[in-house]
């Protein structure tokens, strides 16, 4: 059964009207990058929760959580409505499988995400496993405008940082943006672009991790299986581990 610890948001950062981030302070616990929580707010007939995952890296004592606003929503417009000083509850234990821990050795890492299915792969990011086990670190983000396009500050930092190890390709779907792949992360898989943006190779010495979209997920995973790479299962390692936002 969860247990629930009380904290505080301490800060709302809004990227733009329908994407926010908050962050929330609470008692140090332990958990593993690529793991969610919970959080929960009191309504009228108790507790309403929901699962998120934690953008921020173990070792950083603030708590972050992406969140995309759907103004008809239950439990995102009550977020949205929390300032500064507003209580907020956290589920413990952390869950989740989504981490770079069972993933097998390789050369090159793609992390690849719509919306924000990328929030694991900041908390992966900002620890050193990634960049101690893989040669080659590709991030992907798959978003409809370019304001969805978060935490850049971040990624230079990355960018800076290791400048030959890590690549950033940004795809956008519904508007042209400077830098980025105009269109479809699926169609530019097929085409072989993704792989030409980040110089890279989707082939057997990779591992790729997918998370966000249930659609782009399962069409993500047709196209790789036609380059025989397949799920990762713990009986039968392959070169593919998936993370789904909703079902």
């Amino acid at each position: 059964m969860a247990q629930w610890l009380t904290g505080t948001v301490v800060e709302k950062k809004e990227w733009n009207p329908t994407l926010f981030s908050l962050r929330v302070q609470t008692q140090p616990f332990t958990f593993t990058a690529g793991q969610f929580v919970r959080l929960g707010l009191q309504g009228p007939e108790g507790r309403i929760q929901r699962a998120y995952s934690l953008v921020n890296s173990p070792d950083q004592t603030v708590l972050d959580f992406m969140v995309t606003l759907v103004p008809d929503g239950l439990f995102s417009p009550m977020l949205a409505a929390l300032r500064p000083g507003d209580p907020i509850e956290v589920s413990q234990p952390p869950s989740g499988f989504f981490t770079l821990d069972d993933i097998p050795e390789a050369d090159n890492l793609w992390l690849i995400a719509t919306g924000t299915g990328v929030g694991p792969y900041f908390s992966m990011l900002g620890t050193n496993t990634p960049w101690q086990r893989f040669q080659r670190v590709v991030l992907v983000h798959a978003v409809r405008q370019a304001a969805d396009l978060c935490y850049q500050d971040n990624i230079a930092d990355w960018q800076s940082t290791y400048p030959d190890q890590f690549r950033f390709v940004p795809v956008v779907s519904r508007e042209t943006a400077p830098g980025a792949l105009h269109g479809r992360v699926t169609g530019f898989i097929e085409s072989g672009q993704l792989e030409q943006a980040a110089e890279c190779s989707l082939d057997s010495r990779s591992q790729i991790m997918i998370c966000g979209n249930p659609a782009m997920i399962k069409d993500t995973r047709a196209l790789l299986e036609t380059r025989d790479l397949n799920l990762n299962l713990k009986r039968r390692p392959g070169n593919v581990t998936v993370e789904q936002y909703w079902k």
